[in-house]
């Protein structure tokens, strides 16, 4: 499937985030690559997925564009999905479609910024589609100058200077949408079917749910929290 083709078949759809941490029940490339399965019957366009391990496996399973991501921890630095260019390695290695990384402000490991490191990764694999993970406007703006084929929400809210909501950031949305030529994917505290067709209605190319589908330990923790909140209104 090529570059335009990927793209193309996004359009308008919803993907599905299929990641278990290892501190998680679900915690299994087995499951995740189920999870896709049934994500993808159920009508997704492509599929989030976390870790060398879960993309080889999910690709194995479904029909289905992947975007893949490694999520791995540095000391002294915050940015945490696909902060180097050795996590990118394994994810073109496992046969991802899309790489996701960290294009926020924050300097990644060897001191790079997202400038830089988008620059060593175009260098050694100048075909891969690459999606920028981002908090705010401006560095939404800036990752569409850079050169990324996609910007995500992913990250809003994640940052301390970024806006603090409960709800997605539709404001976000629709800013990004209007004022870059690329697909804005919309990400990050979906929770509804409601809310994923405002996201579409303010601007975004495609959703990406992943909490409210596939991680039934926070969807429990939503439900219980409910329950308290409203037994201490009776």
């Amino acid at each position: 499937m090529g570059k335009k083709d990927i793209i193309e078949k996004i359009k308008g759809g919803l993907i599905v985030s299929c990641q278990a941490l290892e501190d998680e029940p679900l915690h299994s490339s087995f499951i995740m690559k189920k999870m896709a399965k049934a994500a993808m019957l159920g009508g997704a366009v492509a599929i989030r997925a976390n870790g060398y391990e879960d993309i080889k496996e999910i690709k194995s399973e479904v029909n289905l564009p992947i975007i893949g991501l490694i999520k791995k921890k540095y000391d002294g630095f915050l940015p945490y999905i696909t902060p180097t260019i050795q996590e990118v390695d394994k994810i073109v290695q496992a046969g991802a479609d899309i790489v996701a990384i960290d294009a926020t402000k924050l300097e990644k490991p060897g001191q790079l910024t997202t400038g830089e490191l988008f620059q060593q990764i175009k260098i050694k694999y100048p075909n891969i589609l690459m999606m920028a993970d981002i908090s705010t406007y401006e560095e939404g703006i800036k990752a569409y100058k850079l050169g990324f084929d996609l910007v995500s929400t992913t990250l809003s809210g994640y940052t301390d200077y970024s806006t603090k909501i409960n709800g997605p950031d539709f404001d976000l949305i629709e800013r990004l949408s209007k004022d870059i030529d690329i697909p804005l994917i919309g990400e990050g505290k979906i929770q509804t079917p409601e809310q994923t067709v405002m996201a579409l209605k303010f601007g975004a190319y495609a959703i990406v749910v992943g909490g409210a589908i596939t991680r039934p330990q926070e969807i429990t923790k939503r439900f219980v929290s409910y329950i308290k909140r409203s037994d201490a209104l009776l």
